[in-house]
């Protein structure tokens, strides 16, 4: 069987981790990382993987590892950040590190990608979350980057239809490390039943990578019960 290849960016734990484990049978995977035994060991663990190291906002960095794949048909779009605070509370730091990794990354990474995915008519799937519909108190850095990423892959959505398909997955709360910080750092006691799994994100990835090639997954939300 001729796997078709994947990048899954942030794919050593969390949502990525479970994306990579769903996608593995059947798929060639490039596990993205930017701690090398971590995603080597992650690259062990699955049939057909092979590690891209690389830190996502630095730009040199990010063109060298690019420059060094042969073949792509889809990448998804899974490492980010999250924190909270009130407005009065981030930093213009704060919001540099966020809008750089969450916004200005994503894009640098389909732009350089855009012509091995042309060439195979492949796919795009950004990871975004419930916030990118809606903004709630302590989240205004959070949302604002994930309405930006909402915005980018609608774009090009448009700009790329008829030859590379894009979805956006937007899940809500997630039972992830990530998750675990944020409910602390808001004071509040973390449930891991009130949250969805990540394989539930997974399988959405898994739905629009698998969907046939007349037809697109243009938005999902997916939300635990």
């Amino acid at each position: 069987m001729t796997r078709k290849t994947i990048l899954v960016t942030g794919g050593t734990r969390g949502i990525g981790k479970a994306i990579c484990r769903e996608l593995a049978p059947n798929y060639h995977l490039l596990v993205g990382g930017t701690c090398r035994a971590r995603v080597d060991e992650a690259c062990n663990s699955l049939e057909s993987a092979e590690p891209f190291v690389c830190d996502l906002t630095n730009l040199t960095d990010l063109e060298k590892a690019v420059s060094a794949i042969h073949t792509l048909d889809g990448v998804v779009l899974n490492a980010g950040m999250a924190f909270s605070g009130l407005i009065e509370e981030v930093t213009h730091d704060d919001w540099v590190r966020m809008l750089t990794l969450n916004v200005v990354a994503q894009a640098d990474l389909i732009r350089l990608t855009l012509p091995a995915l042309r060439r195979s008519r492949g796919q795009i799937i950004a990871i975004n979350s419930g916030s990118g519909f809606r903004a709630s108190p302590g989240s205004s850095a959070y949302a604002a980057s994930k309405f930006a990423l909402r915005a980018l892959t609608d774009a090009v959505r448009e700009e790329e239809r008829g030859i590379v398909r894009v979805s956006s997955i937007h899940p809500g709360r997630v039972d992830t490390d990530m998750q675990v910080e944020l409910q602390t750092a808001a004071g509040k006691p973390y449930h891991p039943d009130d949250h969805m799994r990540p394989e539930s994100v997974a399988r959405a990835v898994r739905l629009a990578l698998d969907t046939t090639e007349d037809a697109t997954v243009e938005v999902v939300s997916v939300r635990p019960i």
